[in-house]
């Protein structure tokens, strides 16, 4: 990175120690350590950063490439099974049918009995079970013996 050579690095070792001193050269050497060891922290973070916004970038290209790719391959598939029937074919999903006439709503869709409003003098939780399911069963309490005051007895 810097491109030193061995000779620019001795030239260095020599300066340090005649104005450091060979006293404090260890205290310094620690220190220089740390602002190093700070530095590659920094920039290994800095570099995961670059390297994740790369690969999101790439993930999202491959993510459009593969929609498009997926569409023209749904496109000649239709257009393959249209040839064949002779007629245009659905490739989505299926209508939702209306079992009893004149029920559609808004948008062609058929009510359903679990969405509609209860009848009169009946509970809103019975109107989310369709007619022919079973009531829930009542949850019985455990007997006092069993709770929390009961004497352990292992003593």
């Amino acid at each position: 990175m810097f491109d030193i050579g061995a000779m620019e690095l001795l030239v260095v070792v020599i300066v340090a120690v005649i104005v450091i001193g060979p006293k404090d050269m260890p205290m310094a050497m620690r220190t220089a350590g740390r602002w190093i060891g700070k530095v590659r922290r920094v920039s290994a973070h800095f570099r995961t950063g670059i390297d994740a916004m790369v690969r999101e970038a790439e993930l999202e290209d491959m993510e459009k490439q593969w929609k498009a790719r997926n569409d023209e391959i749904m496109r000649q598939s239709a257009k393959t099974a249209e040839e064949e029937a002779g007629e245009p074919i659905m490739t989505g999903p299926p209508p939702i049918a209306s079992d009893e006439p004149g029920e559609e709503g808004e948008r062609g869709e058929s009510a359903s009995p679990e969405l509609s409003p209860p009848p009169a003098g009946q509970p809103a939780s019975s109107a989310a079970r369709p007619a022919s399911a079973p009531a829930p069963a009542p949850i019985k309490a455990p007997p006092a013996s069993a709770g929390r005051d009961a004497e352990p007895s292992g003593e």
